[in-house]
C-alpha cells in the first residue's frame, strides 16, 4: 500500500529502500561504497541514513533536526558525473513510486530534480 502522507518513519523507510537500490547499481554504487562501504548496517552508513532522513524531513515536514550543507560533501567526490546524477535520479524516482502515492511521489521527483540540477551546475558537470 502506498503512503498518502509523509512521516518521519516512512521517510526513513524510503531512504533505506533507496540506498539499498543504490548499492546494486553499477553507475551510482561506487561513489557510496568508496565513502561508506557496502554494508548499510556499518558505523559509516547509519549516520548517513539518519542524516538523509532528517534532510528530507526538513524539506517535507519542516523538521529542524537536519544540520548540514547538502552540497558540500559532493565537492570531494572524485569522478562524479552527469551520468551518475541521472542514475541517482532514476533510482530515486523508482523508490518514490514504490513508497508514496503519485501526488507525493511527484513532489519528491520535482524537488530531487531541482536539487540534482543545482548540484550539477555548481559542480560544472
Amino acid at each position: 500500500m502506498l503512503n498518502s502522507e509523509v512521516t518521519k518513519d516512512n521517510l526513513n523507510k524510503m531512504v533505506i529502500l533507496f540506498y539499498s537500490k543504490v548499492l546494486k547499481d553499477h553507475t551510482v554504487a561506487p561513489f557510496f561504497i568508496e565513502k561508506l562501504g557496502d554494508d548499510m548496517k556499518n558505523d559509516r552508513w547509519r549516520p548517513h541514513l539518519e542524516l538523509l532522513t532528517n534532510f528530507w524531513a526538513s524539506i517535507t515536514l519542516g523538521d529542524s533536526t537536519y544540520r548540514g550543507s547538502p552540497f558540500a560533501p559532493h565537492l570531494d567526490i572524485k569522478g562524479i558525473s552527469r551520468e551518475a546524477f541521472q542514475g541517482w535520479l532514476r533510482l530515486f524516482y523508482e523508490t518514490q513510486d514504490s513508497i508514496y502515492t503519485p501526488e507525493i511521489a511527484d513532489f519528491f521527483k520535482q524537488r530531487s530534480t531541482l536539487i540534482a540540477g543545482n548540484f550539477m551546475r555548481n559542480l560544472g558537470i
